[in-house]
């Protein structure tokens, strides 16, 4: 069975993940103008990592490990099968020496003169284990594979967050990218501008001097972004194993976002997500552990049965015999009381999550709406506002009514506020890839429940 098969069977087993990871790789509007070949989608990325990254594939073997254990914890005592042979001899004063394998007797002078005797033994012997020890081992495994799961689960969210982290990280590169180029085209603009002015001898030469640097200097930073650019692709792809930069994406996709939700609606989910979820395994992993420690405080009961033998005068006896290990329960007292203590210990961890979690998502949620807020903003009122006045400054100042100064201060006001744009855009994702992480739900999906019950 290959990987994503195995994953399919057990961390998408909940309905809350499955339903997340259907979601992921069915998010149409990432889809839609992405299937154009080497252009890489964030479905194709998440299906990718999901099937090929290290973190998720140990899971498979420690679920073959834990296997191996419930068949080892299934077994029952073992038989031990053994064998005695004793040589007595007695001389005429009816003392006896006698030898076995492992014990010769004294040498004697005259053997001739004394009785010999050839005994041998066979036994069997083995363990009751009383006090249901084998089923508490298999129910401690299958708590162990309980919990594998809900760590599996959480893992596998974290990985998908960092995905869609590192996929925001390549679209907002790839929008920088495209206005570092702006930028560069918008610096030639402005160098023809003032070459026709220093022709003109209506500007002086030092202003073609400055604006020869800026043309130069965004030159310089395009090539940094586009260095950026491929390191963003490197990391991204590293996930699944295959560090390259050979793919596009479409960077459009970075300002399509999913609609907000309501925080008590999110914080209800959380508090479902796999990495509070396992606690309720791990208290019933700690659970089986306290049933198997008391269930070590029945002894066991040892038995052996034989048969004997007798050469010399032809005897034959059957050998049965108990034997039981005496204050075990006290003996065993310490480690009940370790293991109730880790038990209790369970809920107070849990108790102390839900703690993180509120304020960790209340943060998510807010720097979320604020990003998206800053978006808005920059898309729909001041970036159109700082076009309009830099075309105005450009057309005044090559009429001679403003300054070389007034000129770069407007450019550089725009390319700032297309810059914060991309970053807030930036932002949305990646704080909506920790509130899904947190939620272990699609946004989406969320906010349309949220809406439902509005």
């Amino acid at each position: 069975m290959d990987f994503f098969s195995t994953l399919s069977l057990s961390v998408i087993g909940r309905a809350s993940f499955r339903f997340l990871l259907t979601t992921a790789l069915l998010i149409s509007a990432q889809a839609t103008s992405a299937q154009k070949g080497e252009v890489l989608t964030l479905p194709e990325a998440i299906q990718k990592t999901l099937a090929q990254n290290p973190q998720i594939a140990v899971f498979p073997l420690q679920q073959w490990a834990l296997d191996g254990a419930e068949f080892t914890a299934g077994l029952r005592p073992a038989w031990d099968f053994g064998f005695e042979a004793e040589y007595a001899v007695y001389g005429d004063d009816g003392s006896s020496s006698s030898s076995s394998p492992g014990r010769p007797g004294p040498p004697s002078d005259d053997d001739d003169d004394d009785d010999k005797e050839l005994e041998l033994t066979a036994s069997l012997s083995s363990v009751i284990e009383l006090g249901g020890k084998r089923q508490a081992r298999i129910d401690v495994v299958n708590a162990q594979r309980d919990l594998l799961i809900a760590d599996e689960q959480a893992t596998a969210l974290d990985v998908l967050a960092e995905v869609v982290r590192g996929y925001a990280q390549v679209l907002a590169a790839a929008e920088l990218l495209i206005l570092e180029k702006e930028k560069v085209s918008l610096a030639q603009e402005a160098l023809d501008a003032v070459i026709t002015r220093v022709n003109a001898a209506a500007s002086p030469i030092a202003e073609r001097m400055r604006a020869e640097s800026a043309l130069a200097n965004a030159i310089l930073a395009a090539e940094a972004q586009e260095r950026m650019l491929s390191y963003y692709k490197y990391a991204l792809s590293a996930l699944w194993g295959q560090p390259t930069q050979d793919f596009a994406v479409d960077s459009s996709v970075l300002f399509r976002f999913e609609p907000n939700a309501s925080f008590d609606v999110l914080y209800e989910r959380a508090q479902e997500n796999p990495s509070i979820a396992r606690f309720a395994s791990e208290e019933r992993l700690r659970a089986s552990h306290l049933h198997l420690t008391q269930a070590k405080s029945t002894p066991d009961i040892g038995w052996y049965a034989g048969y004997r033998n007798d050469k010399e005068d032809d005897e034959n006896a059957v050998v049965v015999g108990f034997n039981v290990p005496l204050f075990t329960g006290r003996r065993n007292r310490g480690k009940e009381i370790s293991a109730m203590a880790e038990l209790e210990q369970v809920q107070l961890d849990r108790e102390a999550a839900l703690l993180k979690l509120y304020p960790q998502l209340f943060l998510a949620v807010t720097s979320r709406e604020q990003a998206l807020a800053i978006v808005d903003e920059m898309q729909n009122t001041v970036i159109p506002t700082l076009r309009k006045a830099l075309s105005e400054v450009d057309r005044a100042y090559r009429r001679g009514r403003y300054s070389y100064v007034e000129l770069i201060s407007a450019r550089e006001e725009l390319l700032d506020a297309e810059r914060s744009r991309i970053v807030a855009a930036r932002s949305v994702h990646v704080y909506g890839a920790e509130i899904e992480r947190l939620t272990a739900r699609p946004l989406g999906v969320v906010a349309v429940e949220s809406s439902r019950r509005n």
